[in-house]
């Protein structure tokens, strides 16, 4: 089971990247996928989230309208495309499911795979 997460790189303010979160070993369907950050100095905090199952997302006030989480089922792949990029984005990027129906399940009971990070910096 394995969740490799990859696309970071480095932009300036108001650029865009997109994120990749691949699954192997299992299907991410019947999961509920987020995407966490960590920037130096500060705790990991939730970014976004998708249901595979319903297909319900949500983001933190910071990203929402910036940030776009969408899945690939064919490709059991989840992506974060991440557009107006800021300086205050700059952080360690994972991907991380649990095995719920609801995004707020994971936020609540945590996950249960996590992916390796994936570094995204943006200058200004």
């Amino acid at each position: 089971v394995q969740l490799q997460a990859s696309g970071g790189g480095s932009v300036q303010a108001g650029g865009s990247l997109r994120l990749s979160c691949e699954a192997s070993g299992f299907t991410l369907d019947y999961y509920a996928i987020g995407w966490f950050r960590q920037a130096p100095g500060k705790e990991r905090e939730g970014v976004t989230c998708i249901s595979t199952t319903t297909g319900n997302t949500n983001y933190t006030d910071s990203v929402r309208g910036r940030f776009t989480i969408s899945k690939d089922s064919a490709k059991n792949t989840v992506y974060l495309q991440m557009n107006s990029l800021k300086p205050e984005d700059t952080a360690v990027y994972y991907c991380a499911a649990g095995s719920y129906y609801f995004c707020s399940d994971l936020w609540h009971y945590g996950v249960d795979y996590w992916g390796k990070g994936t570094q995204v910096t943006v200058s200004s």
